[in-house]
């Protein structure tokens, strides 16, 4: 096991799912911005770092039928399949570090990444983090990511982050990915203080680069 496994092994075994501090009982921005991208009920959606979210919950109650979850820790993904019962089993399960994950080619209509990559602290990380992005998204896919604002803070869970503006974002991911709507999300955490996040919708164009390596 990797130290990242471990850590957020440790994360999941030690805390439950609503004490920590990026937990909301609903997702409900990136639910609309997936129902905005992906309206069709059969396409498929990845959710990376998708951890105990409920996302995946509400997507299966509004008839999405290709769902696939992805992690580093088996801990989180437990959490996620006992609370979801015999419906788990509709749900592609994913074990695996995004960054090195054997991605089928072309195979997401949609990628939701809430929290992950702003935890890519290296360029060489955001750099294979967009190969992946490339690789594993239709063109003319959707990508729902969503990272600590501009005013966010700079570590969490005790690890370094990295802030984003809309724009910064969009020059992280490259040109082979246009920036469709992006907006702010003021996140109260169960601590009771205030996180901004960002939120922004891109499509895949092209095969593109592998983004910003600053």
């Amino acid at each position: 096991m990797t130290d990242k496994q471990q850590h957020w092994e440790t994360v999941y075994r030690t805390k439950a799912p609503e004490a920590v501090s990026w937990y909301r009982p609903h997702l409900d921005t990136s639910l609309a911005l997936i129902e905005r991208a992906a309206p069709d009920r059969g396409a498929a959606v990845l959710d990376v770092g998708g951890g105990a979210s409920t996302l995946v919950d509400d997507l299966l109650a509004r008839g999405y039928r290709d769902l696939n979850v992805l992690d580093i820790s088996a801990e989180a993904l437990n959490v996620a399949r006992e609370r979801l019962g015999k419906s788990a089993d509709a749900v592609t399960w994913l074990v695996a570090d995004l960054l090195d994950a054997p991605l089928q080619e072309a195979r997401y209509d949609l990628w939701h990444d809430r929290a992950v990559f702003h935890f890519l602290t290296q360029a060489e990380q955001r750099a294979r983090y967009v190969q992946q992005l490339t690789r594993a998204l239709k063109p003319g896919g959707h990508a729902v990511l969503a990272t600590f604002g501009p005013q966010g803070p700079l570590r969490c869970s005790g690890l370094d982050t990295v802030r984003y503006d809309a724009e910064g974002l969009a020059r992280a991911l490259g040109d082979g990915f246009a920036l469709i709507d992006s907006a702010l999300e003021f996140h109260a955490t169960p601590f009771g203080t205030t996180q901004p996040f960002l939120y922004a919708l891109f499509r895949r164009t092209s095969a593109g680069t592998v983004g910003d390596m600053r």
